[in-house]
């Protein structure tokens, strides 16, 4: 079985969305978005293992890949299409022992240091950032700043996901094109989410035309 490829476009990361998880995915999978992506926060084993499944529904079969945050396990009972991992997860070689060949596998990298590392990893993809200020994550990493992510694109063998405090207006004045933008809450906080997801995903298009 190939592994599947991340194409370019909108990343969507679901964390506690306002419209729900499953709704936010059937959204997603209407705009033909390359990839929505399981970010669970709490601590119920059985409802993130019941959300993956749920979205695992919702995506399979369609042009849209599922990826679960942090956790291998939940990314193959669910049959996800790829996990991704953050700087203190599993180290990358490790995971891709237990995922096997046929699963994508994406890995957070915060400055230049870890882009470099991670281009002797067995990963598919890398995210890069944060950008700008986030207020995601509780402990968010220092940010980067938007004129790094090209010294990023230049030194990565991986295609990159730009990550923290995008939306709409940031990612259209980005002078580097990375494969992807991966968004939050510009998404799941707007007033009309399809037309935000729509609007954001053809800008990330546009940025390679």
């Amino acid at each position: 079985m190939l592994r599947p490829s991340l194409r370019r476009g909108l990343y969507l990361v679901l964390t506690e969305p306002r419209d729900g998880y499953e709704t936010l995915c059937r959204w997603a999978v209407k705009a033909c978005l390359p990839a929505v992506q399981l970010r669970y926060k709490g601590h119920n084993e059985r409802e993130h293992l019941a959300l993956a499944h749920a979205l695992r529904r919702i995506t399979n079969g369609t042009g849209t890949l599922f990826i679960v945050n942090d956790r291998p396990d939940i990314a193959l009972i669910s049959r996800a299409d790829g996990v991704h991992l953050g700087q203190d997860d599993l180290v990358a070689a490790e995971a891709r022992q237990l995922i096997g060949p046929a699963m994508l596998l994406g890995l957070s990298t915060h400055n230049l240091e870890q882009v470099v590392s991670a281009n002797a990893a067995p990963v598919d993809y890398i995210g890069f950032g944060p950008l700008f200020t986030t207020d995601s994550k509780e402990r968010p990493d220092p940010v980067t700043g938007p004129d790094v992510l090209n010294a990023a694109l230049t030194i990565s063998r991986h295609p990159v996901v730009a990550i923290g405090g995008l939306g709409l207006e940031r990612i259209k004045q980005l002078h580097a094109h990375p494969n992807n933008a991966a968004v939050i809450r510009a998404v799941s906080d707007a007033p009309d989410p399809p037309a935000a997801m729509r609007a954001i995903h053809e800008a990330c298009l546009e940025m390679d035309a």
